[in-house]
């Protein structure tokens, strides 16, 4: 899933690591149609995104937006967390 707001891209993903201080791994789910049978194959991507509270933890569903380079490899921060959508 993805969306634009503004010229910035935002994904849905999933939490896999919480190790690092401000920072998550967030799993990205795609499928793609293999190009001469057609099944449909899903297709994992991990990115590094900036967690400001730091209070994420493993399988939480975030929604993340592409940002500045904030570090080697972190290029996103997570926008909506679980906790956020529960209070709309």
């Amino acid at each position: 899933m993805e969306e634009r707001e503004g010229q910035r891209k935002t994904k849905r993903g999933v939490v896999v690591s919480n190790k690092m201080q401000k920072t998550v791994v967030v799993r990205l789910e795609r499928t793609v149609h293999h190009p001469i049978y057609g099944k449909a194959l899903r297709q994992n991507t991990k990115v590094y995104a900036h967690d400001e509270s730091d209070a994420l933890q493993i399988g939480d569903e975030v929604v993340i937006m592409e940002t500045r380079p904030l570090s080697k490899l972190k290029r996103w921060a997570v926008v909506q967390t679980p906790g956020a959508e529960a209070t709309k």
